[in-house]
C-alpha cells in the first residue's frame, strides 16, 4: 500500500506538536524513518533517547511535559498519568512528583515495565481516563486521582488532605467523590471516608457529630455537650455544633467543603466574638481530628474543661495506646 508522503509528513509533525516533540520508534517508522535514519539522528545528536525506544526530536533541555510524554509512550497502550503525577497535571498539587506515576490496564504484564527509568507503574481497572483531546497528556480523572492517592496514603490524615485540597481548589465535588467511592471494591478507611463525605448530601455535619459524640466524648468520659445549641452573638443567632455552657467551651465540626469559600473567614470572626463577648473557648475539628486523632482531641477538650471547672475525670478509650487519663 502506497502512503502519500505529504500525508505522512503532516501526521508526523502533528504527532510531534501534540507530544511536545517526543516520538517513539513505531511512530517514527510510520513517518517513514528507517532504522538507519533513526540511528544517524541519534549519533549526530539531532535526536536524543529519553526512554528506551522513545526519542526527543529536538535539541536543548527536555522539559517536564516532554518527559511525561516519553514515559507514557514507553509504557505503551492504555497508559495514563496517575497518582501524584496526575495530581500535578490536574493542578491538585503545585509540586512535581519525584517519580512519574503511570497506570496501565490490569491485564498488562508489569514485568516489561520494570526497567522504565524514573517511572512507577500501577496496574488497575478501577481508574478511568479523563476525556481529553489527543494533544493533552492522558491522565486519570480527577476523582479517580484523588481516590488513588487516598488508597496509597500511609495515614488517614494524609488521605483526607488530598480530598480537602481537591474540594478546596474546586477540582471535584464531594458528591462526585462519594459516587466514585461506592464503585471501588477495595479502599482503605472506607467507613471514615464515607462519614467524612456524607455531610454534602445531608446538608449538615451529622456524621462528624455522631463520630465526635461517640469516639471523642463518650469513649473518653467527657461530659455531654448540647448539640446544635442556639446562641446570640453580636446580635445575631448562631448554632454551635457542640456547646458546653457551664464551662464556656465550644467544639465546631468542619467537613470537607469548609475551606472552599468565605465560611472560614466568617467562622474565625465568630470565634473571636465568642472569646471577646463571653470568653468562650472554641475548638475546630475536621474528620481527621474525630477519627485518627480522636484521643488527642479528647485530651485537649478535657484539659480545657478541667481548667474551666469540670470536676470529672477523662479515661482512656479501648483503642490501643490511648493516652487519655485522669488529669
Amino acid at each position: 500500500m502506497c502512503v502519500d508522503p505529504n500525508t505522512q509528513r503532516r501526521d508526523w509533525f502533528l504527532t510531534l506538536d501534540a507530544q511536545s516533540g517526543i516520538a517513539d520508534r513505531s511512530q517514527a517508522r510510520r513517518a517513514g524513518y528507517s532504522r538507519r535514519a533513526m540511528a544517524w539522528r541519534l549519533k549526530t545528536a539531532k535526536w536524543r533517547r529519553v526512554q528506551r525506544g522513545v526519542y526527543a526530536t529536538f535539541t536543548g533541555q527536555v522539559h517536564r511535559e516532554a518527559r511525561l510524554w516519553a514515559a507514557l509512550r514507553r509504557a505503551g497502550p492504555g497508559a495514563m498519568l496517575s497518582h501524584e503525577t496526575a495530581a500535578e497535571v490536574h493542578g491538585l498539587t503545585d509540586r512535581p512528583s519525584a517519580k512519574i506515576h503511570i497506570t496501565v490496564p490490569a491485564d498488562r504484564h508489569p514485568a516489561r515495565h520494570r526497567a522504565i527509568r524514573g517511572v512507577v507503574i500501577h496496574r488497575s481497572n478501577q481508574s478511568r481516563p479523563m476525556r481529553l483531546p489527543e494533544w493533552k497528556l492522558p491522565r486519570t480523572r480527577i476523582e479517580d486521582t484523588v481516590l488513588d492517592l487516598v488508597a496509597t496514603s500511609s495515614t488517614f490524615d494524609e488521605a483526607y488532605s488530598w480530598i480537602s485540597q481537591a474540594v478546596a481548589r474546586k477540582l471535584v465535588s464531594v458528591v462526585v467523590l462519594r459516587e466514585v467511592l461506592r464503585t471501588r471494591s477495595r479502599i482503605r478507611w472506607r467507613v471514615w471516608l464515607t462519614e467524612a463525605l456524607a455531610d454534602a448530601e445531608e446538608g449538615a455535619y451529622f456524621p462528624l457529630e455522631r463520630r465526635y459524640a461517640r469516639d471523642v466524648e463518650r469513649a473518653h468520659g467527657l461530659p455531654t455537650a448540647q448539640r446544635q445549641a442556639r446562641r446570640i452573638i453580636g446580635g445575631r443567632t448562631h448554632y454551635k455544633d457542640n456547646w458546653y455552657p457551664e464551662y464556656r467551651v465550644c467544639v465546631e465540626l468542619d467537613g470537607p467543603t469548609y475551606h472552599q469559600n468565605e465560611q472560614v473567614h466568617q467562622d474565625k470572626r465568630r470565634d473571636n466574638l465568642n472569646l471577646a463577648v463571653d470568653a468562650a473557648q472554641t475548638y475546630r475539628f475536621g474528620p481527621v481530628e474525630v477519627t485518627e486523632r480522636a484521643c488527642e482531641s479528647a485530651a485537649m477538650v478535657a484539659a480545657t474543661l478541667r481548667r474551666r471547672g469540670w470536676q470529672g475525670q477523662p479515661h482512656p478509650c479501648r483503642k490501643p495506646g490511648c493516652g487519655v487519663g485522669p488529669q
